[in-house]
């Protein structure tokens, strides 16, 4: 069905009137947010922290009502917190979080950006038809005309008459001859360049949203691309680093970035705006308007590093994502959270969930036996249990266990037969020849030291048998049981 012209510029109408820009201009606390924005955040500080923007929001309302701007009307000051207002900001769209350099901070979005540039356009001044800005659009006409000829000869004639009129003005300056501007035409070119000016924050802030929208939209599409990481990874990549050229923002920008990119360039712009002020005419200007001007270089130059943020982020937080891009385990991960979800849902629906103990640490994996070797296909078992007894034991020499350790228990019988505080030298020479080898000496002091002993300064020697007959004298100091040692047998 064809519509009428009234109902489609209606149906314009109403789709206007849907964008935030113009949801902040006519809301029922318009005067208030569009006064505490522009306190807030300004050329010179774009960016505010979190903390700070709650503090002044909070302080702009005391004043306010201080100065009994709600007294009449209870819909001049919205109720809340100065962080519930800040958030319910944020939620429709005119303010932005972001983190930097590890803070969080509040940036307006480009909405209200253009919302305060209305704002202040419309409260600010005359708005008249002035020779400056019938000039900028004629030059803006003639401009377009002249780039969009194709004809070589047409733009060389074209050039060639502009060329005339710069000698013409040229010889008239070299004969002196000079006409002034006077101070209500110049100050009609300064109001024009400042109401140029008061767009371009609103243009990047719209070029640095496009960019970031443009990113969510990319790792959206490769969480849900399926397909593996390896078919993903060359396209994502160049979607990363070509990001400037995914929007038509972005694209327009690097066109005006070729103009305004060079610090020289914003230097020099710097140096003429001050040229200006010190002009006489500037006197005409009101504060609002030489302060208008003279941040016109600080505001190219901060929208030039937000764009330019914006697309460093984007570029790191899409190659990060291909990166790590994972389908079988994002959609792992998504159906652990989704039965996540739904185990909480099903415990809080009862009546006496009782008392959760928290998970305080993850278990660890039961690995049991590895197997070593995939040749024997049988599954490993446990080695026989070893003998109790030894009286199956056959030794190929009966010498051999005479090399080893003291006999404990034949010399724990012999020291229980022995008096108090008896020498352990002695003792040991009267011990049987089978636990006089050197290692029983060892082990007959062992003995003695559990039950105590005692040291004197005389020195002791004793000679040793060992099992092959051969014998080894010892000296050491003299030593006495400090008490009878007692043995198993005796308790």
């Amino acid at each position: 069905m064809t519509r009428t012209r009234a109902e489609a510029a209606y149906l314009r109408s109403a789709t206007a009137f849907k964008n935030p820009t113009l949801d902040l201009l006519h809301g029922r606390f318009a005067p208030f947010v569009v006064a505490v924005l522009s306190v807030v955040f300004t050329p010179d500080r774009p960016a505010v922290a979190v903390a700070d923007a709650h503090v002044e929001v909070a302080e702009a309302i005391d004043e306010l009502r201080a100065a009994g701007i709600d007294t009449d009307d209870d819909r001049r000051i919205p109720a809340g917190t100065a962080r519930e207002i800040c958030r319910g900001w944020v939620r429709v769209g005119w303010l932005g979080l972001q983190i930097e350099d590890d803070v969080e901070v509040y940036r307006l979005s480009a909405h209200a950006v253009g919302a305060l540039e209305i704002a202040g356009r419309a409260g600010g001044g005359r708005a008249r038809v002035s020779r400056s800005r019938v000039r900028t659009l004629l030059d803006a006409v003639d401009r377009l005309a002249r780039d969009a000829e194709s004809d070589p000869a047409r733009r060389r004639e074209a050039l060639l008459e502009e060329r005339a009129a710069l000698d013409a003005e040229i010889a008239a300056l070299d004969e002196g001859v000079v006409e002034p501007l006077d101070d209500e035409h110049l100050l009609e070119e300064a109001e024009n360049v400042i109401h140029l000016a008061r767009e371009l924050p609103a243009d990047f802030s719209r070029v640095a949203e496009s960019i970031a929208a443009m990113q969510r939209d990319v790792v959206a599409e490769l969480r849900r691309d399926v397909r593996p990481t390896g078919e993903v990874l060359r396209e994502y990549l160049e979607r990363g680093r070509q990001v400037m050229q995914a929007t038509p923002e972005g694209r327009a920008f690097q066109g005006a970035l070729r103009l305004i990119g060079d610090p020289e360039h914003i230097d020099d712009l710097t140096d003429r705006v001050h040229a200006v002020l010190t002009q006489p005419f500037s006197r005409l200007m009101t504060p609002e308007q030489r302060g208008d001007l003279d941040a016109i270089a600080r505001r190219v130059e901060a929208g030039v590093q937000e764009v330019l943020t914006a697309q460093r982020r984007a570029s790191h937080v899409i190659t990060a994502q291909v990166r790590t891009h994972d389908p079988i385990r994002d959609r792992q991960v998504d159906d652990l959270l989704r039965s996540v979800m739904a185990g909480l849902h099903r415990w809080s629906q009862t009546r006496a969930p009782g008392r959760v103990e928290p998970v305080r640490t993850l278990p660890l994996a039961d690995i049991g036996h590895l197997r070593r070797s995939l040749s024997d296909v049988r599954p490993p078992g446990a080695p026989e249990p070893l003998a109790s007894g030894d009286d199956d034991v056959e030794f190929v020499d009966a010498d051999t266990r005479a090399w080893g350790g003291p006999h404990y228990a034949e010399l724990e019988a012999y020291v229980g037969g022995l008096d108090d505080g008896f020498d352990l030298a002695t003792a040991f020479a009267g011990a049987d020849a089978d636990t006089r080898r050197p290692v029983d000496l060892v082990g007959l002091l062992e003995i003695v030291h559990r039950d105590g002993l005692i040291e004197t300064d005389d020195v002791s020697v004793v000679e040793a048998v060992r099992p092959d007959g051969t014998t080894r004298r010892f000296a050491f100091g003299a030593v006495r049981a400090a008490r009878h040692t007692r043995t198993d047998a005796d308790d």
